[in-house]
C-alpha cells in the first residue's frame, strides 16, 4: 500500500486568509478591466450571434472548456440556441454537428490550443464565422477569428501563476455579458426565462395559473343567500375549504363566510340560528381571474392576509376557489 508522503510545510491559517483575499482582489481586478476592453468588437460579436441563422456553438479545451460549457448553458436558457462541443471530441468526429450556418465561440486564454487551431480550417471551409475570446490578441486563434474579444488579464490569482483563475474568471464574465446583451437584443423577458426552466421554482411560478391549481365544479363551496347559518357550517365542512361563498341565482359572489368568521361570532356569544348566509358573510369578496398566474393568487391572500380566494370567470361569475394549501401542493408557495 502506499502512502502519500508527509509535507513539510505546516499549514498556516493566516495564509491561507490572506491568499484567498488576494484571490479576491486579483480576480475582481481581471473582471474589471475587461469593462475598459469591451467596445466595437463586442457590438459585433453580439449583432453575429443574434442574426445566425443556426445555433451558437461554443467550443474550447481544459479549463476554458468548462467555461463554454457554463456560457453554451447560459446562452441557450437566455433565448439563444447553443451547444458546447469539447474541441478535443470534435476532432475525432463531433465536428460533423457544426454546420454552415452556425456561429463558433471559440476560447483559449492562450489563442494556441492545438485542438481548437486544428478545427479552425475545417470551420473556415464551412462558412462558420468565429468568435474568440482570449488572452492573446496575437494568437493564431485571434489572427484567423472573425472577431475577437480580448479577455487578458495582468496576472493570474494562482501564487505561481500557472493555473488558470483570473483568466477563467475573465472568459466567464465575458461569457455572460454576451449572454445579457443577447437577451436584451432579443427582447427576453421573464415569462420566456420560465418557458425554458419549467421544472424549477420559477417556472411553476410563472407558468402555473389559476385554473390549473384551484377547485371546480361541487368542491367548490358555495350556498345562496337566505340559507340559513347551519346550512353554511355544513356546506364549508362538506367541501374543506374553510370558506363558502355566498352566490346569487346568476352564480355572481355577493360575499364570503368562513371559519374565522364563524370563531368570531361564537366568541361574542351569537345566536347562530338567527343568521342567514347574507347576514354573516363578508360582502365583495376578494376574487381573482381563473387565468391569472397561480402566484398572483397568492400574492392577494399574503397582501389582505386572508387563506383562501374565489376564482371567477371573465364575466364575473364564481367558476372556482382555492386556499394557501392547494397553492402549497402546486409549489407555488
Amino acid at each position: 500500500m502506499t502512502t502519500r508522503p508527509v509535507q513539510d510545510t505546516a499549514f498556516e491559517a493566516e495564509r491561507a486568509i490572506r491568499l484567498a483575499q488576494e484571490t479576491f482582489d486579483i480576480e475582481s481586478a481581471a473582471v474589471l478591466g475587461l469593462k475598459q476592453r469591451v467596445g466595437e468588437s463586442f457590438a459585433r460579436a453580439v449583432k453575429m450571434m443574434l442574426d445566425v441563422v443556426g445555433r451558437v456553438v461554443v467550443m474550447g479545451m481544459g479549463k476554458s472548456g468548462h467555461i463554454g460549457r457554463k456560457m453554451a448553458a447560459t446562452l441557450a436558457s437566455t433565448g439563444t440556441p447553443a451547444l458546447f462541443v469539447h474541441a478535443g471530441e470534435a476532432i475525432h468526429g463531433d465536428l460533423g454537428m457544426i454546420k454552415h450556418d452556425d456561429l463558433v465561440v471559440a476560447i483559449s486564454n492562450s489563442g494556441e490550443s492545438q485542438e481548437l487551431l486544428a478545427i479552425l480550417p475545417v470551420v473556415r471551409r464551412l462558412g462558420a464565422p468565429v468568435v474568440a475570446l482570449t488572452g492573446n490578441l496575437d494568437s493564431t486563434l485571434a489572427r484567423h477569428a472573425d472577431v475577437v474579444l480580448d479577455c487578458s488579464v495582468p496576472k493570474e490569482a494562482c501564487p505561481l501563476n500557472l493555473a488558470p483563475t483570473a483568466s477563467s474568471m475573465a472568459q466567464l464574465a465575458m461569457g455572460d455579458a454576451l449572454a445579457v446583451a443577447l437577451l436584451d437584443a432579443r427582447g427576453f423577458k421573464v415569462e420566456d426565462f420560465a418557458r425554458s426552466h419549467p421544472g424549477g421554482a420559477l417556472g411553476r411560478k410563472l407558468l402555473t395559473h389559476v385554473r390549473d391549481v384551484m377547485r371546480t365544479g361541487d368542491a367548490v363551496p358555495r350556498i345562496g343567500p337566505t340559507a340559513g347559518l347551519t346550512e353554511v357550517m355544513r356546506e364549508m365542512s362538506r367541501k374543506g375549504l374553510g370558506a363558502v361563498a355566498i352566490v346569487d341565482a346568476d352564480a355572481r359572489a355577493l360575499g364570503i363566510f368562513t371559519d374565522g368568521d364563524l370563531r368570531r361570532l361564537v366568541e361574542k356569544g351569537s345566536d347562530l340560528r338567527a343568521f342567514t348566509a347574507m347576514q354573516a358573510m363578508h360582502p365583495a369578496p376578494r376574487t381573482i381571474l381563473k387565468h391569472a398566474l397561480a402566484v398572483d393568487a397568492a400574492q392577494l391572500m399574503e397582501r389582505h392576509c386572508i387563506t383562501s380566494v374565489l376564482v371567477v370567470d371573465d364575466d364575473g361569475k364564481l367558476c372556482g376557489a382555492l386556499n394557501s394549501n392547494d397553492l402549497m401542493r402546486a409549489k407555488v408557495i
